[in-house]
């Protein structure tokens, strides 16, 4: 009896070892490239995407050339073309050097609406760019304001999708739009768990953009609950699949008197102040790149260290207030704690006045669970992946 039950759990571990073998890799968008290339042909074309914009081996960019594409110009998000620049960072256009192709910068500081002469150069955009599937996360901002004038010039929005590393949960308040921000363009709740390619479908069903031509190019082989690990940072302080996951709840931190690591090996991975009590762990915000000029720079900070953290427990957390209602209470500086970015980047009123209050993560939390339901209700019928 013994014996046969060795057989069977042999041949159990085999067919699992199978099934995990005939799971297929995923493919991005902009690697379907059957999807797209054809009806680019006599086509003026330009792009919006960044450093994370591969095709394999190969940028978008690089592979359109090519392929003989007639491409006009690229478009820019935050952080610029290469993805080097700081959260906000102007930077100004110029030209790619090794195609020669136009960069037109979003974040210029001029204008995030480009030009009409710009808007008339081209016949389709082109959108890629790795997202990391939160509310206050810009770059779906700014496909967005690129749909609006691509309506308005009668230009076709081709979305090459991309994976949320995020994507597996929908958590957190839904944005009042009296809060509506370069943080913040839509009425989604904070993790959203949408891709690039479903928010603009869902923007164009809601009627949060105007009307346009817009193709999604599906990944292959995803779904909202792959774990999918990012081949390239899709921002300068984003440095590590682990800051990724904790970015929706160490983000706020950004609205207040505390440092989440920026200037340091780990950003979004820790946080805390000169005057954190108690904390055992310690770390000094420097100028570097992508982080020229961080809070509390070359000041010692004491707080908590959130790299040991298991990435499962993090994602079970979901949008999580407990970091910040921690350095909230340990600091005890009341409402000089918090910025005016904290409303931008939480969305709503009660979250500052239910912290202030005495409140705990799970009271402010139960706070919106009715919201999410109804958005997962709400976004349905624009999922373009199983959940």
């Amino acid at each position: 009896m013994k014996h046969i039950f060795t057989i069977i759990l042999s041949l159990f571990c085999l067919s699992c070892q199978a099934a995990e073998k005939s799971v297929e890799p995923i493919k991005v968008g902009a690697e379907r490239t059957a999807e797209y290339l054809p009806s680019l042909k006599g086509k003026r074309v330009a792009v919006l995407a960044n450093h994370t914009a591969m095709a394999g081996e190969q940028h978008l960019v690089d592979m359109l050339i090519a392929n003989g594409v007639n491409l006009v110009g690229i478009f820019s998000p935050e952080h610029g073309f290469r993805g080097t620049a700081d959260a906000g960072e102007h930077v100004a256009s110029s030209v790619d050097a090794k195609t020669g192709v136009p960069i037109w910068s979003l974040y210029d500081g001029d204008t995030k609406r480009p030009s009409d002469e710009k808007m008339q150069s081209f016949d389709v955009l082109l959108v890629d760019m790795q997202d990391v599937g939160l509310r206050f996360y810009t770059y779906y901002i700014s496909m967005l304001h690129l749909i609006d004038a691509c309506a308005d010039f009668g230009s076709k929005v081709v979305v090459l999708d991309r994976p949320n590393p995020n994507g597996m949960y929908v958590d957190g308040p839904i944005l009042d739009m009296k809060y509506k921000s370069g943080v913040g363009a839509l009425p989604i709740p904070v993790v959203h768990g949408l891709t690039m390619g479903e928010i603009a479908v869902m923007a164009q069903g809601e009627g949060w953009s105007k009307k346009c031509d817009v193709q999604v190019v599906r990944c292959e082989n995803y779904t909202h609950q792959s774990r999918y690990e990012l081949p390239i940072a899709p921002s300068p302080n984003l440095p590590t699949q682990h800051s990724i996951y904790l970015y929706p709840s160490t983000c706020l931190f950004e609205g207040s008197v505390c440092s989440l690591g920026r200037g340091t090996d780990a950003p979004f991975e820790m946080y805390g102040h000169p005057n954190y009590k108690g904390g055992e762990f310690e770390f000094t915000p420097r100028s570097v790149a992508g982080a020229k000029n961080p809070p509390l720079k070359d000041k010692l900070c004491y707080g908590v260290d959130l790299r040991g953290v298991d990435d499962e427990a993090v994602i079970a957390a979901g949008f999580n207030l407990e970091y910040v209602i921690d350095a909230y209470r340990n600091l005890d500086m009341g409402e000089k704690f918090f910025t005016r970015a904290f409303l931008l980047l939480t969305g709503v009123d009660y979250i500052k006045e239910m912290i202030m209050a005495g409140h705990s993560a799970t009271e402010i939390r139960a706070r919106w669970q009715d919201d999410v339901k109804r958005f997962k209700e709400q976004r349905r019928p624009y999922l373009l992946y199983a959940e």
